[in-house]
């Protein structure tokens, strides 16, 4: 099937009666996905937004439910979120970040209902990279600019149009009533080149990684890598598949509510003690605990890495720390610089 551009405003009004509709919104130089009224509102002509979509499944800070005390009873109202939503022209490698956050979200022991109500409910409609940037390296991490992980629908910008592609059932289900035209041999044609042109541009040796990671705890290149590291969390809060949090009683007499913030392992308070004890010290047992988290630990877990390759922590560092560059240090490994 195929989208024309010149109707893609259209299209999106007709999804605005039926579900909240985000997609990627221009403020000044940058992108933001945020809900739209209007079709005329989604801008598609963007590399990747500043911060991740994850936000709009896992919110920055949300309140789980509110609480009334009143003497030994106690009357609680859960805050499920279950609307219908649609994330419309999400970059393939947020999508892979969705998958990656299922692993922790929907494990056998543990299932977290304020997330998963907000996935079961969304429709993810992505938009493939025809030119990747130059800081993206999703392909050496499982999935590529027109990876199908995670999506229900895939478009791939051939010129005037968008190649529509069907993923999942509930993408299926999604256009049924839409009445696209099906796609023609050249439309296919043009949309296997695009893949096939920006794959190329989109991969970093990430071989004996995982073998180096296991071994290197205590290894000295952890004493230089953090020296630049500011400890600010742009990384972790631009990150899409970042995900710890701390939890918080809000209360006034008797009332309250329990509210969830992101939170991360930058920060010197993420690891203190009552005590006062913090067994990561100092910005180098942060900075390792980072990266041993991304490429070890949660591989152990889950068995994937915990890095979609968007480039954004690359991008957002104040002191321009590169993350493959430090992935390569960490391969390298033992020598002191």
């Amino acid at each position: 099937m195929i989208i024309k551009k010149s109707e893609l405003s259209s299209f999106l009004d007709k999804l605005t009666g039926q579900y909240q509709v985000l997609a990627p919104v221009k403020k000044g130089l940058e992108f933001y996905f945020q809900p739209i009224s209007s079709g005329v509102q989604a801008d598609l002509s963007y590399s990747n937004s500043v911060t991740a979509p994850k936000g709009i499944l896992f919110p920055q800070s949300e309140t789980l439910f509110n609480y009334d005390v009143q003497g030994e009873t106690a009357d609680m109202q859960e805050c499920l979120d279950t609307g219908k939503k649609v994330i419309f022209g999400l970059r393939p490698c947020d999508a892979k970040s969705l998958v990656l956050l299922d692993k922790v979200f929907h494990g056998e022991k543990y299932q977290d209902p304020y997330y998963l109500s907000r996935r079961a409910n969304t429709v993810l409609v992505g938009l493939g990279c025809g030119e990747p940037r130059g800081t993206c390296f999703c392909a050496s991490l499982d999935g590529g600019p027109f990876g199908t992980e995670g999506l229900d629908l895939l478009l791939v910008d051939i010129g005037d149009k968008y190649v529509v592609e069907v993923v999942s059932e509930k993408g299926a289900s999604f256009l049924t009533g839409a009445s696209l035209p099906l796609a023609g041999k050249d439309d296919r044609a043009a949309a296997a080149k695009a893949k096939e042109t920006a794959f190329q541009a989109c991969t970093i040796n990430l071989e004996g990684l995982k073998e180096k990671m296991d071994v290197n705890y205590d290894d000295p290149v952890w004493g230089f890598l953090h020296e630049k590291c500011l400890g600010c969390g742009a990384c972790t809060y631009s990150c899409p598949t970042c995900h710890c949090f701390d939890i918080l009683d809000e209360v006034k007499d008797s009332t309250g509510c329990r509210v969830r913030n992101w939170d991360a392992c930058m920060f010197p308070l993420f690891t203190l003690h009552g005590s006062g004890h913090n067994p990561r010290p100092t910005g180098k047992e942060r900075f390792r605990q980072r990266f041993m988290h991304k490429f070890k630990y949660f591989v152990d877990n889950y068995g994937a890495f915990a890095c979609v390759g968007c480039g954004r922590c690359i991008l957002n560092c104040p002191v321009n720390i590169d993350i493959r560059q430090v992935l390569a240090d960490i391969k390298a490994g033992g020598d002191e610089k």
